[in-house]
């Protein structure tokens, strides 16, 4: 496992959680994007680092769609519960 080798950003409040739930399901980054893309979602691997690294902006359409595939509430990625 990579360590990341940038410092967390501020961009978001959602993608340490994301990356939280995807490692504990056991879920590569590889695969949560291949998920995305079944649900619509263009993402790439740079874009899903940042996102995860807090470093760049996530769309309500993307945060549903994390929601769904990870198996939580958006108001669980929200930190609201």
């Amino acid at each position: 496992m990579r360590t990341r080798k940038q410092a967390l950003g501020d961009r978001n409040i959602v993608g340490a959680k994301i990356e939280e739930r995807r490692k504990a399901i056991g879920m590569k980054q590889k695969d949560l994007l291949a998920q995305l893309q079944v649900n619509g979602i263009e993402l790439n691997a740079s874009g899903l680092s940042k996102l995860e690294g807090q470093i760049r902006n996530v769309t309500d359409i993307e945060l549903k769609a994390f929601s769904k595939i990870l198996g939580v509430s958006v108001d669980e990625l929200l930190g609201l519960k």
